[in-house]
């Protein structure tokens, strides 16, 4: 067979080609795959290379020293055992390593094979976050009556979120519904949840409540609910969170720390979007009955008054207030005339302080023959001896007064007037 010339790939062309292929197909993208360890190699570096094989086959795989450290806090600590021989579970994605034209297994997770050891890494995860606090009781919050914004996290492509959408308008036709699309399975699953939970509780969205959820799927496909790092998210979030993983037989560490579990993501729907048309349906019926109760209190306050107006000319009412004005009228004149009595004393009082007040005037003293002599610049004489002869000198009197000049000064004159 001829060869058209240029069509010819090389060897990295082919490897790239058969790399994308490889690591294009979702299904190899998350994997679990259950084999022996083999050529087991723990490099200084912290990286782990060995083979998986079984019966058939063997695969190479790899176990970067970043993955086994993060390994913890997801599942639990790598077998103490690890080895050749070890029969093993390990989680991850097929890829193809160019220098050496071969695929091989990238593992993120390494258990003891057996799906008791998810359920033992489970359960010891579990007891952990139990005893911080995280799964208490008193930590929960009730979710809103009458939520405005519904946050939806998990796959956008999967058909919980289309069961979410479809139940919450129905049951709440003006609910606003932001889905938030995140990975809900395989390596980068975990970190994706968080983000997506820590994007949804900006304050500027306005999420009432926030449902995490996802369809069903076997223990490994649930596995990033069970991550450390998911849990600890949901139980900080700041919006009441509902969780909605799998089907009603699957638990997950995530129902334990959120607010609400709910058995399946239609089920989330249901108990964080009020049911509006059964609402109305009830105001209605409670309207009904309060009108029915207000009539009903109105007709018996009606009969009640009527039977008092019967009864009002035979207990008299009007005496007491007819009684009640005659003291009032005594009491006023009491009062008037106390306050008669009061400024009569009052004028008195004020008539005795009046002649006292006059008896000390320098008026009346002048009005009984006495004068007051003062010098032009207005000093009062007191002595004879405060003046000296041609001074001219004032004298005041009881009514007008007097501009003398001194013609002489004696000490001997009588001080007291004569009296005719």
């Amino acid at each position: 067979m001829s060869l058209p010339p240029g069509r010819a790939l090389t060897v990295s062309q082919l490897t790239a080609r058969v790399k994308a292929a490889v690591e294009g197909a979702p299904e190899l993208r998350d994997v679990w795959v259950e084999g022996e360890i083999s050529n087991y190699k723990h490099h200084p570096s912290g990286h782990r290379y060995f083979s998986l094989k079984d019966e058939g086959s063997v695969v190479r795989a790899v176990l970067f020293e970043r993955a086994a450290r993060e390994q913890a806090g997801a599942y639990g600590p790598l077998p103490a055992e690890l080895g050749d021989g070890l029969r093993v579970l390990a989680h991850g994605y097929v890829g193809v390593f160019p220098r050496a034209g071969q695929y091989q297994l990238y593992v993120d997770a390494l258990l003891p094979a057996g799906v008791g050891s998810l359920h033992q890494a489970f359960e010891q995860l579990k007891a952990k976050l139990q005893a911080e606090g995280l799964f208490a009781a008193d930590r929960k919050r009730p979710l809103p009556f009458l939520p405005r914004r519904l946050g939806v996290v998990t796959s956008p492509s999967g058909a919980a979120v289309r069961d979410v959408i479809r139940v919450a308008r129905r049951r709440f036709p003006g609910i606003r519904i932001l889905v938030v699309p995140v990975l809900v399975q395989g390596p980068g699953a975990p970190e994706d949840i968080v983000r997506g939970l820590a994007w949804a509780n900006r304050p500027e969205l306005g999420l009432d409540v926030i449902i995490l959820g996802r369809g069903g799927g076997s223990l490994e496909e649930l596995w990033a609910f069970n991550d450390e790092r998911v849990v600890r998210a949901v139980a900080a979030s700041r919006v009441p969170v509902v969780a909605a993983v799998g089907h009603e037989t699957d638990v997950t560490l995530v129902d334990f720390a959120a607010d609400v579990r709910a058995p399946t993501p239609s089920a989330g729907a249901e108990l964080a979007v009020p049911d509006v048309p059964a609402l109305r349906s009830h105001v209605d019926r409670l309207t009904g009955r309060l009108a029915q109760a207000l009539r009903r209190r109105v007709r018996e306050d009606r009969r009640r008054l009527e039977l008092l107006r019967a009864r009002l000319p035979v207990r008299r009412p009007l005496p007491p207030i007819a009684h009640g004005r005659q003291a009032l009228d005594d009491l006023r004149s009491r009062l008037q005339r106390a306050w008669a009595l009061r400024l009569a004393r009052g004028r008195e009082r004020l008539s005795s302080a009046a002649g006292r007040l006059e008896a000390l005037s320098p008026v009346a003293v002048l009005r009984r023959g006495y004068a007051v002599a003062r010098r032009p610049d207005g000093r009062v004489l007191r002595r004879a001896g405060d003046a000296t002869v041609g001074d001219r000198v004032e004298v005041i009197l009881a009514e007008g007064g007097l501009d003398c000049e001194v013609r002489a000064i004696g000490a001997g004159l009588d001080p007291a007037p004569r009296v005719d």
